[in-house]
């Protein structure tokens, strides 16, 4: 017989639970917002754009936290996986698809995953978002181990998918996880070891979640992703020195981040590069250090990637 905590709840019970939460309450000062002229809809919606940076400053601290812990785990192979549904899956997939031609990683150290799958990318999968058993089977797929990071990611705080991925990370994987969500003391947050909590408040559009929220959203993810990797030594100060030279703008960018490290000129870059593979980072050692390609890549793997690290080793100034 099923629990009644596997119960769904009805709709009358979901409808009480979602008046509860900060992100869809109903703003009636803005009841008719489309009797207004378009310029003081859009000055409107800019203005509460503008209130989601204070919201995600006052949750540094935790973020900060988050992302001290992913470092220390994938610093050992451990990976980042993101988890949510609909516009929250959606960020998740975006972030984790931008690292490896930003920082060069592989595709599996950094994951998305989005109730529904791939195809929930760009149209709704009914229901996907209602099962904490797909979550579970998703995170099974990728074999997660406790040098793991799971973030769990809802606007709401609530989403069954997003909880269910963070549960069954934390007791089933001894993975570690992160409750990200828009609503303070969210179920969310209580099912993971740590918990971000932006609290944009009431959306224009009443229940949109992919307006403050989403923006929420990809602020706090782009500092999970990027500043972890600085901690993995993905930059050497501000340069993407880890970049992925896959087309011809980026390989230009390798260029102009050899030159902006080392002040080398044309023809000294263009051999160095060429020296390295096109590894930016081998690159500026061997300009740098003075050293040959092969003692490069030495150093970096010595140094665990660092580059700081690698010329320190070599006698630079690091």
């Amino acid at each position: 017989m099923t629990s009644t905590a596997d119960t769904p709840p009805s709709y009358s019970e979901l409808r009480a639970q979602l008046e509860t939460l900060t992100t869809e309450a109903f703003r009636s000062e803005l009841s008719e917002i489309d009797q207004l002229p378009t310029l003081e809809i859009a000055r409107i919606m800019q203005g509460e754009d503008a209130t989601v940076p204070g919201a995600v400053g006052e949750q540094l601290p935790q973020i900060a936290a988050a992302i001290d812990a992913t470092a220390e785990r994938m610093a050992r192979g451990g990976r980042l996986v993101y988890a949510g549904a609909g516009t929250a899956g959606r960020m998740g997939v975006l972030d984790a698809s931008e690292c490896p031609p930003t920082f060069n990683t592989d595709p599996s150290d950094v994951l998305g995953l989005i109730a529904g799958g791939p195809g929930a990318m760009s149209r709704s999968v009914e229901g996907a978002e209602d099962s904490k058993e797909l979550a579970a089977a998703d995170l099974d797929a990728l074999q997660l181990t406790s040098d793991d990071t799971v973030v769990g990611i809802s606007a709401s705080g609530r989403t069954p998918y997003a909880v269910g991925a963070v549960e069954h990370a934390r007791h089933t994987h001894g993975a570690l996880t992160v409750g990200f969500s828009c609503n303070a003391d969210s179920p969310l947050g209580d099912a993971a070891d740590l918990r971000i909590e932006v609290v944009v408040g009431p959306e224009l559009l009443t229940g949109s979640t992919r307006l403050k929220a989403g923006t929420a959203q990809k602020l706090v993810l782009n500092m999970l992703s990027t500043i972890t990797m600085i901690r993995l030594g993905k930059t050497y100060g501000n340069l993407m020195v880890d970049l992925r030279a896959s087309n011809e703008k980026l390989r230009a960018r390798s260029r102009r981040i050899v030159a902006l490290a080392t002040g080398a000129g044309d023809e000294t870059i263009e051999a160095a590069l060429t020296q390295a593979g096109d590894e930016v980072k081998n690159a500026i050692l061997i300009i740098l250090a003075g050293v040959d390609g092969r003692s490069a890549a030495r150093l970096l793997d010595d140094a665990d990637g660092h580059l700081r690290a690698a010329l320190r080793a070599a006698g630079g100034e690091g």
